[in-house]
């Protein structure tokens, strides 16, 4: 649907910015890099005050499933207003909830919805992490938790405490042991933790996992739950590994271990499956659910198996977990979805996108690596040279690993991961085992670690910050949002609605890649850093009502 026309109104605009920047706190994020004022919005569509539109590939970090203003929502929320509801309910029963909850059920990884209990949260994501981290504890009666490096599961304490970037920034957990959380390594295989990427270092990430919690020296007593996300989402985009997320779950149920999955941000068909566990078939005791269940509106729920059901009345309250718009917009949301196969068309257009955004990474150091699931994808942008040493197994044009998910082996007999992009040898030694001729375990020959050796083969180039904060403004400029995120902030994050249609993907592309092409030509060949906007603010077309 078109939006209406907005007269141009900059000085207002400039004028609510600089009050913004005068009044609120200095932990605003998004408004610093977005210097945009949103009035209308419609599908994948913002109009700002000053009448520039956007193609918003933002989507609330997640939360608009289907889109701004969906009709299916407005719909339902007016439902809620002309029946004379209540709008909260603390947790009383009512007609909305109930209907959320049968439309939550129905969408469930089966084996957990025919035994699953729900506990309604506050209305953050990071409330129902701390509810779940709270629950498991309770069930186990133990403390310590299993959390992964580049994890992100929000901002409050116990939720900070779990994530991968919890001292960063001078961010700290307050009132929070650091002690009980064990850090583990999560397979990325553009920057492998072991220096060998592909289905190895996927399969060195597990074993690390299991032989450290059956090492009674190893420093994790036994955990009371494991709490990971199926697709890193701030930690840069990076999907956890099918056969991996299984053996996570092997590994879990063997030690009565609960496995905890945040599907906060890969929820609601994101990644091309309705939850994002169910591309590998894994069933986790707890999921946590926020962001898109809600149809935009606030709402967070905890869903587990129902023997870990043991705490207390009252044990994890809120005042607002019974807010019947966001029930009703969200029991929508879910419903639109399931019944029109949005996952579905997720997993096609995000294929599509990857397949060209690969196509434009090839001969473009920059672009180190494109992954992703779905419409959830990230571009990583590197400095390639800035410490890129192009050696056996290194792939020459920067494009980076393309990643499989599955840990099954590729047609024509390539590895799981690509090995065209990786020469063969990377797989031959494990950084783990005793040399030939029974040299020491880190040694492929005297002197010679082979960590290190297969971590010159595929040591990825330092990552670009500055240039991914260049790319941003550049889209900005070309009337496209965009979010970043990564280890470094240096990926280009895309987060579209479900509901994208075949011309805004086409439209997002153009504008992405001809954003990325500017900023390349900039930052010069040469060059690591350069200023975040490198050109005056040029207006995007206000007649675009893609």
């Amino acid at each position: 649907m078109a939006l209406a026309a907005v007269p141009g109104d900059g000085g207002a605009t400039q004028g609510i910015l600089r009050r913004q920047a005068l009044r609120e706190s200095a932990a605003r994020t998004y408004a610093r890099a977005l210097p945009i004022v949103p009035v209308r919005a419609r599908g994948m569509t913002v109009e700002g005050a000053d009448g520039r539109r956007y193609l918003d590939c933002l989507s609330g970090a997640g939360a608009l499933a289907l889109g701004h203003n969906h009709p299916v929502v407005l719909d339902a929320i007016r439902a809620v207003l002309d029946s004379e509801a209540p709008l909260q309910v603390l947790d009383l029963a009512t007609p909305v909830k109930d209907a959320f909850t049968d439309e939550l059920f129905a969408t469930l990884p089966p084996g957990l919805a025919s035994r699953a209990r729900v506990q309604f949260c506050g209305p953050a994501g990071t409330d129902a992490v701390e509810a779940a981290l709270k629950l498991v504890r309770t069930a186990t009666g133990r403390d310590g938790l299993l959390a992964f490096s580049g994890a992100y599961h929000g901002m409050t304490a116990g939720a900070l405490a779990a994530s991968g970037g919890a001292p960063a920034d001078g961010v700290m957990a307050a009132g929070v042991a650091a002690a009980d959380v064990t850090r583990l390594p999560f397979p990325y295989d553009y920057r492998c933790p072991f220096g060998v990427g592909g289905e190895r270092g996927a399969e060195l990430a597990a074993h690390w996992a299991e032989k450290l919690l059956d090492d009674p020296k190893g420093g994790a007593p036994h955990p009371a739950g494991m709490i990971l996300e199926p697709v890193q989402g701030e930690g840069g985009v990076i999907p956890a590994p099918d056969g991996w997320l299984r053996r996570m779950r092997e590994i879990t149920a063997a030690r009565s271990v609960p496995l905890i999955a945040d599907e906060v941000q890969t929820g609601v068909g994101r990644t091309g499956a309705f939850w994002a566990v169910d591309h590998s078939g894994v069933e986790p005791d707890v999921m946590v659910l926020s962001k898109a269940i809600g149809g935009g509106l606030p709402l967070a729920v905890v869903v587990y198996q129902e023997d870990l059901d043991v705490w207390p009345p009252g044990a994890h309250a809120g005042t607002f977990r019974g807010n019947q718009l966001a029930m009703a917009a969200g029991a929508a949301t879910l419903a639109h979805v399931r019944q029109n196969n949005l996952a579905e068309r997720a997993a096609t257009v995000g294929g599509r996108m990857l397949e060209r955004l690969r196509r434009f990474a090839a001969g473009r150091p920059q672009i180190g690596d494109v992954r992703g699931r779905g419409l959830m994808i990230g571009v990583e942008l590197v400095a390639p040279e800035a410490g890129f040493a192009t050696g056996a197994g290194v792939a020459p044009t920067g494009a980076g690993p393309v990643a499989n998910p599955d840990h099954e082996e590729a047609p024509g007999g390539t590895t799981p991961y690509e090995a065209s992009r990786y020469e063969a040898s990377r797989y031959e030694v494990s950084p783990y085992e005793a040399s030939p001729g029974g040299g020491a375990p880190y040694e492929t020959s005297p002197g010679e670690p082979a960590l290190y050796a297969d971590a010159m083969r595929t040591a990825a180039p330092p990552a670009a910050p500055a240039l991914a904060a260049a790319v941003q403004q550049e889209c900005l400029r070309r009337g496209l949002i965009v979010e970043l995120g990564g280890r470094h902030g240096a990926v280009i994050r895309l987060l579209p609605p479900l509901t994208i249609t075949d011309e805004q993907t086409e439209a997002v592309l153009d504008r992405l890649t001809d954003a990325l092409d500017a900023s390349i030509r900039t930052a010069g060949t040469h060059s690591r850093e350069l200023p975040p906007t490198a050109a005056p603010f040029v207006p995007p077309s206000t007649g675009d009502h893609r």
